[in-house]
């Protein structure tokens, strides 16, 4: 069952689709991480969250080969985390957005359209989402991949 079923998001179609689920596997695809990216922006449905802001935090997964960077050591084989964190941070800080979903949604797009990667994988974190409970996160997660 490919891993995106599995954990009940949508499953991916086609051809890419059946390479999604072997990437958990291991059997298919390297990946780069970029964990807790934290940004302070103005995201969220409430007008006190527009105004006065929250912290966010990024988890990013992107799926490609990493054979030659491998190989030649050279950071024009592979993507630049530095360029990555930009792309991410213009997202977070200049596209305000409602809902954590389509937030996550306008990551995936830009890193999708502006880095040599096959798939992605977004989680955005909201740490002081306005819930009244005591909890320590609420997260949205996304796959998306090259169409």
């Amino acid at each position: 069952m490919p891993f995106a079923a599995a954990r009940g998001v949508g499953a991916l179609t086609g051809r890419k689709g059946r390479q999604a689920g072997l990437w958990r596997q291991g059997s298919c695809q390297d990946a780069i991480h970029l964990r807790g990216l934290e940004f302070f922006a103005y995201h969220g449905v409430l007008a006190e969250e527009k105004a006065l802001g929250q912290r966010f935090i990024i988890d990013l997964d992107l799926f490609l080969s990493l054979a030659r960077a491998g190989v030649s050591d050279c950071v024009e084989d592979t993507v630049n985390y530095a360029e990555v964190y930009a792309a991410v941070r213009d997202c977070v800080l200049n596209k305000p957005a409602n809902l954590l979903e389509h937030l996550a949604e306008q990551i995936a797009s830009a890193v999708l359209e502006g880095f040599d990667c096959q798939a992605v994988r977004v989680e955005v974190h909201k740490p002081q989402a306005p819930i009244p409970a005591v909890f320590a996160d609420v997260s949205v997660e996304i796959w998306r991949e090259r169409e």
